[in-house]
């Protein structure tokens, strides 16, 4: 089976000025284009043949892993951002609140979470298993769908998803990242 590049839920210059289209056409474009193609490279002949791209994160390792858990991630990374952003509501407030008392107190704690997230990776708000909130950071291509958190909003620190817009400025990005967050996203991801 081969994978395909999920379609955007948006358009191109649609996050734009807080990520540009330049951003996304190489971002999107050309990173994440990449590691289907090179996914579907390397399935041909192995037990990943036919499998979901789920499945194939959640059984594979190594080369197989990585592609598949990058394309995985940067799909859910694309749906945790919306044009014009939207304000956190519902059980996913509740859960903010609960845990860290207020919005601000939690995304402060997000954003110096993954401004700390050493070299490449994902900052991830996630429901554990006892169904309390927290942030999660994962390095390279590990994701929390090979564990028993339940992903509800990501964001992409590697250095190609802001480079282009932030430079080196990894903060003023997480800051932005805000204005874009997609709070529906995480309330349908919480179930």
């Amino acid at each position: 089976m081969a994978h395909s590049l999920p379609p955007l839920p948006y358009e191109m210059d649609a996050l734009a000025p807080t990520i540009s289209k330049e951003t996304l056409e190489y971002h999107y474009g050309k990173h994440h284009k990449a590691y289907v193609d090179k996914l579907n490279e390397l399935i041909p002949g192995t037990e990943f043949e036919n499998a979901s791209l789920e499945e194939t994160v959640k059984k594979s390792e190594g080369v197989i892993f990585n592609n598949a858990a990058q394309i995985w991630n940067h799909t859910f990374y694309w749906n945790s951002l919306t044009p014009g952003g939207s304000e956190p509501s519902g059980a996913v407030l509740e859960g903010i609140n609960k845990k860290w008392g207020n919005v601000d107190k939690f995304k402060e704690e997000f954003n110096k979470s993954a401004a700390g997230n050493f070299g490449s990776g994902w900052t991830w708000l996630v429901k554990k298993a006892d169904g309390s909130l927290d942030i999660v950071n994962t390095s390279n291509a590990k994701t929390p769908l090979t564990t028993d958190d339940v992903p509800l909003l990501t964001c992409d620190v590697w250095e190609h998803a802001y480079y282009i817009d932030y430079r080196n400025a990894r903060p003023k990005y997480l800051e932005s990242f805000w204005k874009l967050a997609n709070w529906d996203f995480a309330n349908k991801n919480l179930g």
